[in-house]
């Protein structure tokens, strides 16, 4: 060890600042920021530009050597680090550096990271510096539109014994595209919750509750959400869901099952919010949001949670939920939500062909303009995918280095326009090694979904569109034997796993016929009839 402290010691160097006179612009300020560490020790500030620059200010409560860097899926080997400080004496230290192993720290040739300030009071020292988002160094991690990783680390003087140090790891997507927007003049809030709702003592409870909105006398806006948690159940709660009901609808009372043996509690299925594991507080733009109080709009909603109670723990009591901002001052668009994807393949193909027909009229261009990814814990990555005509446009959405912990609600960099007839294909990578049964699609979390929920504007009347391969064609391309559905599910377990064989499975599920659910809801005046519709037509996707 104390040779490597020397190595490290060695690599850092003194550096010299240009001065920034008083009569220079200042840096604009960095639009986003949060702590990474539980203890609220570590606080990052970031930013990025058109030149694809990204700015950090890394402010640590010490006085000693501070840390900051990347890793590719949370470890430390491997990992891009930046170190400095202050001496004693004043004089500073900076150097981009990676991670070797779990003892060995190793200075970069290319030094990557541009140091702008270090500063260092009584109490914490402040790190300045940018880097672009690639820097083509093979020791540097590239920043993408994927969840990165990050590392902060730091000590209590300029030694730099970094294994020795306090270290931490967070997952945090960077590249987020729009400033958070600032509260209407007039706004309301209120609480869509449960009331101390006993958890049972289960590895997976879905329980569901109808609660009324607001009441109001005129069209408001429901521009911002937060997931309110009871504290010690920030582990249990896994997702939370807020379904529009329509207004004719017969709606049970108390909390249920959402899919058990009442089918009343499953009743509603127009997403009109949702949060997952890991998200924040989310604020539409400033130009679209969740329009309530007219005839048209749900008087009542269907509050979902997914609890996950792994360790079947007793007298777990709960009252999580979403609050809600609404406003009378208007935005231009009401916004409305598009779930898609499968719940059993790692394929799910949407067709919006009878998106017209199903809607009642023609279905205006949707303008998608955020996005949820939602996987269980075998999840690695998403995409959605867009198609006209059999050629593909563009990736909607993506993330390569999805983290079950980080679900949340993602603005796009640039609105993506869906027509009516387009075709969505989401697109999911699971990883199972660590399992030794078959894993199937299902609601509890060590079952799996590949879902995509598309946050886009003028709202319409469709709520979901939902891919299922032939799983006939998938278990006898596998030389496997069943004559329907759920025998086929269950020849799965029969299958010699291998790579060869998740190869065969996967172009047989890309090949198969496509049967695609789309799901509608009228939302009718009280006087009229409540109506839920389903479609079900074989389409027929190629690789």
């Amino acid at each position: 060890m104390a040779v490597l402290l020397s190595r490290i010691k060695g690599m850092l160097f003194l550096l010299f600042l240009p001065c920034f006179c008083s009569g220079q612009p200042a840096p604009p300020p960095l639009r986003f920021s949060i702590f990474l560490d539980p203890s609220k020790m570590v606080y990052l500030r970031w930013d990025h530009d058109e030149q694809e620059l990204m700015t950090f200010e890394l402010q640590v409560h010490t006085t000693g050597w501070v840390a900051f860097g990347f890793s590719s899926h949370g470890e430390l080997p491997g990992s891009d680090i930046v170190i400095g400080g202050v001496f004693p004496n004043g004089s500073i230290y900076f150097s981009d550096c990676h991670v070797v192993d779990e003892a060995t720290i190793e200075e970069d040739e290319s030094q990557d990271y541009q140091l702008l300030s270090v500063t260092e009071n009584e109490t914490s020292t402040t790190m300045l510096f940018k880097r672009h988002l690639r820097t083509c160094d093979p020791n540097d991690l590239d920043i993408t539109v994927d969840t990165a990783r990050l590392v902060a680390a730091f000590g209590t003087d300029d030694t730099v014994p970094f294994f020795k140090g306090q270290i931490f790891s967070k997952s945090l997507f960077l590249l987020r595209f729009r400033s958070p927007s600032t509260d209407p003049k007039i706004f309301f809030t209120y609480d869509l919750r449960l009331d101390n709702f006993a958890v049972p003592v289960e590895e997976t409870k879905y329980a569901c509750k109808f609660i009324p909105l607001p009441m109001v006398k005129q069209k408001h806006h429901i521009y911002k959400f937060d997931p309110v948690i009871t504290p010690h159940n920030i582990t249990l709660v896994h997702h939370i869901l807020i379904y529009g009901c329509g207004n004719a609808s017969v709606l049970p009372s108390g909390i249920d099952d959402c899919y058990g043996a009442n089918p009343d509690f499953s009743l509603c299925s127009q997403v009109l919010m949702g949060w997952a594991i890991g998200g924040q507080t989310y604020q539409f733009p400033d130009e679209a949001a969740v329009s309530i109080g007219t005839p048209l709009d749900p008087q009542y909603i269907r509050l979902e949670i997914h609890y996950s109670n792994f360790d079947l723990l007793p007298g777990l009591i709960d009252s999580s939920g979403v609050r809600i901002y609404y406003t009378p001052e208007l935005r231009k668009h009401d916004v409305g939500i598009l779930q898609t994807g499968i719940f059993s393949f790692p394929y799910g193909f949407c067709n919006s062909s009878q998106f017209d027909e199903m809607n009642g009229m023609a279905v205006p261009d949707m303008h998608v303009f955020a996005y949820l990814l939602h996987t269980h814990l075998a999840g690695r990555g998403l995409k959605a995918v867009q198609y006209r005509n059999g050629e593909q446009l563009v990736i909607i959405c993506e993330d390569n280095k999805y983290d079950f912990g980080l679900q949340e609600i993602r603005n796009m960099k640039e609105i993506v326009i869906v027509k009516s007839g387009d075709e969505v294909l989401v697109e999911c990578n699971f990883q199972t090694l660590d399992r030794s049964q078959s894993t199937f699609g299902g609601p509890s979390t060590m079952n799996e979904m590949c879902l995509t929920f598309l946050f886009y504007y003028p709202r319409n009347n469709i709520s979901s569109c939902m891919g299922y391969p032939d799983i006939l064609h998938v278990v006898h391309a596998l030389k496997q034997e069943a004559s329907d559905a759920l025998e086929g599910m269950m020849a799965m377990d029969f299958v010699d796993w291998n790579n060869e064989t998740v190869k065969i499975a996967e172009h047989a599920a890309k090949e198969a016929d496509q049967f695609v659910i789309i799901k509608t809801i009228d939302v009718s005046p009280p006087s009229e009839q409540f109506v839920v519709e389903e479609m079900d037509l074989a389409l027929t996707f190629q690789e």
